[in-house]
């Protein structure tokens, strides 16, 4: 269901072509935030355009249509994003290692965590080069424009990820010369509680 309203928030930031569409869900949604092939976003296309919530804008060379938002598409559009949100299943590989860290060596976990922050690293570099062009560019909407506030989202989200893998370290290191055997705190209660570092 949520491939509808992807597609009408990216249609919502300007006309565009389901080969258009495909390259920005894999410029940037698909890493993020929902994953879509071709195969899935061209029959959601005609879905969306049947049920009136986009228009046939344009025609052009071997087949090429440009689709826009109507003004019920918009309105379908917020209406959805002002509705809360139900539960929903995760599953998220990534965190689920960090669950399972406890089953590694102390050098394994070591090794691991070292990868976490590499990579949050490179997301940061990326993401900041991203928002830097972003905001370079002249736009209508300046910092409101298509996915420039969840890119900063990203950037803070990035920034913890490096913070914990420091930490992490620290407990790692400690764990394994057994000079302290007491967990050090992370500077703020996180989501375990601010008392101690188990799980309830």
């Amino acid at each position: 269901m949520s491939l509808r309203f992807a597609l009408l928030g990216l249609l919502e930031d300007g006309p565009a072509s389901g080969y258009e569409l495909t390259a920005r869900f894999e410029r940037s949604l698909q890493k993020h935030a929902w994953t879509a092939r071709q195969s899935h976003i061209y029959p959601e296309l005609n879905r969306l355009a049947e049920a009136g919530l986009i228009v046939v804008a344009e025609h052009g060379p071997r087949g090429r249509r440009t689709y826009a938002i109507t003004d019920e598409g918009r309105c379908t559009l917020r209406t959805w994003l002002m509705t809360p949100m139900q539960a929903r299943t995760v599953r998220d590989e990534y965190s689920l290692r960090m669950f399972l860290l406890s089953a590694l060596e102390p050098v394994q976990a070591r090794q691991l965590v070292l990868q976490y922050r590499d990579d949050a690293l490179a997301e940061l570099a990326e993401l900041r080069s991203i928002t830097a062009r972003a905001d370079a560019d002249a736009h209508p909407r300046g910092r409101l424009r298509f996915g420039r506030l969840a890119a900063e989202f990203g950037i803070y989200e990035q920034e913890a990820l490096h913070r914990w893998a420091d930490w992490a370290l620290t407990v790692i290191d400690e764990a394994a010369s057994n000079t302290d055997s007491a967990i050090p705190r992370a500077r703020s209660a996180g989501p375990l509680g601010p008392n101690d570092g188990t799980v309830a």
